[in-house]
């Protein structure tokens, strides 16, 4: 089955926040390359349900039924973000980082949903599942390794055309 790896998951969301960053916000000095950074961070944060489920299975030896994509793939985590974005306003910084967290995660839940076969994106309010699954038809194992390539050195030759990263080697 193929899926977004975490590569991929964290590489868009960088991708995103930078090229808003770059082309419409254009205040680099409030979204740092550090916030940046961190988004991807946060774009990695709903796939927290793996190592966890790991864990309970495999360290604990709780016998659990695998559930990837449900409980952390919620969009009441991103509101939840996104409503102390607001909330904390007054401290700019720190509203900003919380709205690049919302988008991040909202982010990843709409790649599972779009490119995978299903996420609870309203629980714990309803347990129904939605996707499009549109690799999840695929089987070819190595085209998420391809596509994570092709997004980094895409990324990669935007930074020097926009920002000169050969300079600073």
């Amino acid at each position: 089955m193929s899926m977004p790896t975490a590569v991929t998951h964290v590489l868009l969301t960088i991708i995103a926040v930078d090229l808003y960053r770059d082309y419409f916000y254009k205040h680099k000095k409030v979204i740092t390359l550090h916030m940046v950074f961190l988004g991807g961070v946060f774009g990695l944060i709903p796939d927290i349900d793996i190592p966890i489920y790991w864990l309970l299975k495999n360290v604990f030896g709780i016998s659990v039924g695998f559930f990837h994509r449900t409980y952390t793939h919620t969009f009441l985590i991103p509101l939840a973000l996104l409503l102390f974005a607001v909330l904390f306003h007054k401290r700019h910084k720190l509203s900003i980082m919380l709205g690049i967290a919302s988008f991040a995660v909202s982010f990843h839940i709409i790649l599972d949903l779009v490119l995978m076969g299903y996420v609870a994106p309203f629980w714990p309010l309803s347990d129904i599942t939605v996707g499009l699954g549109l690799l999840d038809r695929l089987a070819w194992p190595a085209l998420m390794e391809g596509i994570d390539a092709i997004l980094l050195l895409g990324w990669l030759w935007h930074e020097e055309k926009k920002h000169r990263i050969t300079d600073f080697i």
